[in-house]
């Protein structure tokens, strides 16, 4: 399927490929953010795109931070993409990059989970808790959690995993007065947008965020936020507690992949057409839901 795996704007400088985003700089104190329709799962790059994946995502997480920008700081600065780059090259960015203000990353990862489901499951299966938090005996798979919980993790270079930690080891990295910070703001974000997304018909089972700091030290949400990419989204209609619930989100891919004779790492398996098709329904599904 036909889809953008990778930017080549000659405009502006290049300065970092991730997992899916591609960055340019834009002056010396702002970013242009372009998402691609690549899609990584258990950190590794799939060889095959997304269709539309990088807009959907793109569109997600815009309506996320004008939902809540009377929450929390963000690294929007309104300025159009189209406007920062070669006339030429305005198609790689239309409708899939964001002009942000360049800001000091966060050394976690901020997880969020409402409902037991995917490494949580694992962790809790052997220890009985995640991330250091003991849970209640006999949980069931994808069960609601008694509290939303806060579950960090590191974050793992390209191409190396990302490791749970407790609240504890956060706080060691970026300090205890920051760890309490990113907790709470990521708490009441995830709150604020599982009650929405439920009015959807939508179960947000887990999220990721990610904080930067500005040239004053103050806190800001940055990356994306509440997509398909860093979140659960299970549809509510088929929930069931005790198995792996159908997803609008990259879990899809996830379950496949966990089905073939692969070691999570690179090169992974190639999509079957299908599969991808499948996962571009599911984004824009979950989009058009969430927006009407």
């Amino acid at each position: 399927m036909s889809g953008l795996l990778e930017t080549n704007l000659k405009s502006l400088p290049f300065l970092h490929r991730g997992k899916v985003r591609d960055i340019y700089a834009v002056g010396d104190d702002k970013l242009l953010v372009v998402q691609t329709d690549r899609l990584s799962a258990f950190d590794v790059i799939l060889d095959d795109p997304i269709p539309n994946k990088g807009k959907i995502l793109t569109s997600m997480s815009n309506f996320w931070f004008k939902k809540f920008g009377h929450l929390i700081p963000n690294h929007e600065t309104g300025i159009d993409p189209i406007s920062v780059v070669a006339p030429e090259e305005r198609a790689q960015v239309e409708g899939r990059a964001i002009v942000v203000k360049k800001m000091k990353p966060l050394g976690i990862e901020a997880i969020v989970r409402g409902y037991i489901i995917g490494s949580g499951w694992k962790d809790y299966q052997k220890t009985g808790a995640i991330c250091g938090i003991t849970l209640p005996a006999g949980l069931q798979e994808a069960q609601k959690l008694p509290q939303t919980i806060f579950t960090p993790s590191t974050k793992a270079p390209m191409g190396q995993h990302d490791e749970n930690i407790s609240f504890e080891q956060a706080e060691q990295i970026v300090g205890s007065d920051l760890a309490r910070q990113v907790r709470d703001a990521a708490i009441n974000l995830y709150t604020q947008a599982a009650q929405f997304a439920a009015t959807k018909g939508i179960i947000i089972a887990d999220t990721k965020f990610e904080f930067g700091l500005d040239a004053d030290g103050k806190m800001h949400l940055i990356d994306e936020i509440l997509t398909p990419d860093s979140s659960r989204f299970w549809p509510a209609s088929s929930y069931q507690v005790g198995m792996s619930p159908p997803s609008f989100d990259k879990q899809f891919v996830r379950d496949w992949l966990e089905t073939q004779p692969w070691d999570k790492k690179a090169p992974a398996p190639r999509l079957p057409l299908s599969v991808a098709q499948q996962t571009a329904e599911k984004y824009a599904e979950a989009m058009r839901l969430l927006s009407t």
